[in-house]
Parts: structure tokens; sequence; C-alpha cells
């Protein structure tokens, strides 16, 4: 299934709320993300763990190959009043300077990369004694939930979407930091829930790999039709609230 994340850089920007404050609260008992420290967000997107570090004083860099989310990511920047630096480029070969950030981070993007490659750049990147930190916030596809109804939605429509029936759990990605020579690896996860209008979930469903990043423009609409007329029928309420797992592994240079 060939992804392009470009393809949703609307909806994506519009519709996925991105990590919530919390997290940085608890990256913050860690000591990453003080005033003055220098962060790089490979997998950026449109910015959002980037430009939580920003606000928090950090000065960040945030690298992704799709320039329509990097677009998207400067004109949300502007909106908080925060400045990042945006660069075209993969996780696994950035182009920046080595030995040179005290922190590196990837939300929601980990699985997308050459992991051993991006890995191996993340020790090339950081300072003796950085932390990389891979974060993922999921929703939760509880049995007769909203999430697992749209889940079977997706799979009506995208057969070969892979991200169906997950936990919100990532205990892989510690091997790989591992392999790659980082040490004192810490993971923790917590949940919280999200409150989404109807409109609101479609749109942030449609900035999902199985469906405006992988399907055709036709496509997509058949699929957002389908999904509106599901949602009208099996949850009628104004607001849909949906379980999501925060994840997020930290581990030092």
């Amino acid at each position: 299934m060939t992804v392009e994340f470009g393809r949703t850089a609307d909806d994506y920007a519009t519709h996925r709320v991105g990590f919530p404050p919390s997290l940085f609260d608890r990256l913050a008992s860690f000591g990453l993300g003080k005033p003055g420290q220098s962060v790089v967000d490979v997998g950026t997107g449109t910015g959002t763990l980037a430009r939580g570090f920003a606000l928090r004083g950090c000065r960040a860099v945030g690298v992704d190959p799709a320039p329509e989310m990097l677009e998207k990511a400067c004109q949300l920047d502007r909106e908080v009043g925060v400045h990042v630096e945006y660069r075209v480029a993969r996780a696994e070969a950035t182009g920046l300077e080595g030995y040179s950030y005290d922190v590196l981070s990837a939300g929601q993007c980990w699985h997308w990369f050459d992991r051993p490659s991006a890995a191996q750049e993340a020790r090339r990147l950081l300072r003796a004694g950085g932390a990389i930190v891979i974060c993922h916030f999921d929703w939760l596809p509880l049995p007769a939930s909203v999430a697992e109804a749209t889940e079977a939605a997706i799979l009506r429509h995208n057969p070969h979407w892979g991200g169906a029936g997950g936990s919100g759990m990532y205990p892989r990605w510690a091997t790989d930091v591992a392999a790659a020579g980082f040490g004192g690896t810490e993971t923790f996860s917590y949940d919280v829930d999200v409150a989404y209008t109807h409109e609101a979930w479609r749109g942030r469903i449609r900035a999902s790999s199985g469906v405006a990043a992988s399907l055709s423009p036709q496509a997509v609409r058949d699929f957002d039709a389908d999904h509106a007329g599901m949602l009208a029928e099996r949850f009628p309420n104004d607001t849909l609230h949906v379980p999501h797992r925060v994840w997020a592994l930290v581990a030092r240079s």
C-alpha cells in the first residue's frame, strides 16, 4: 500500500488534534523540553511535537519528506506565535549537523521509517547524554466503540490497510534503540478521552494512512459518505468520546 501523507495535509492540519499537553508535562519529569534545549523532530508532519517543544522555550527543528505538511506546520506555528525551523528531509538522512541536539523526537511515525537507519541517525545528531523520544497517540478500538466501527469501515474500502486492532503499545521500539547503542530506556503510557464532533472525527479519519493517504480522491469520497452514514445511524450523539492511549519511550545517547 502506497502512503503519501502530503495528500492529507488540509484534514491533517484541521482535524488531527495532536499530542495532549500532559505528554510534555511527563517528558519534563525526564528533564526534556526545558527552555533553551535544542530539539529535532523527525517525521514532524504538521509540527505537533516540534511546536509543543517550541511553546516551552526550546529551539526546535522539524524534518519531514512532505513539503505540503510543512506548509501547514508553518501556518499553525504562526497562529500560536512560535517559530520552528523546518526542512524537507527524511529521518534516516536529515542533513543536519551531528552532535548538536539535546532531544530527538518522533511522534506517530517511527513505524514509517527504516528504523535501524533512523536510530543511527538519531545517535549521530544527539549530544552525549541527549535523549531520543518516540511517542504515539492512538485511538483504542474497544468492542462496540466508534473507533472499532470506523476501523471496520476503513477495511471495507481499503482491505490492504494494516492499522486496525492496535493496542497503542510499541515494545519493539525499545529493541530498535538498544540495537543503535542507546541506554537507560524507559517507557510510559496512559489513556485519555478525546471528544470529537461527527465532522471532526470524519476529518481525523480521512487524514489517516488507510484513507486519504492511500486511496484515490473518489474512493475517499465514497468512504467518507459511508462513514458519515454509519456514524449517524450507530452513534447519533453530537459528541463522540473516543478513548486514546499515549505511549512514549525515552532513551539516552
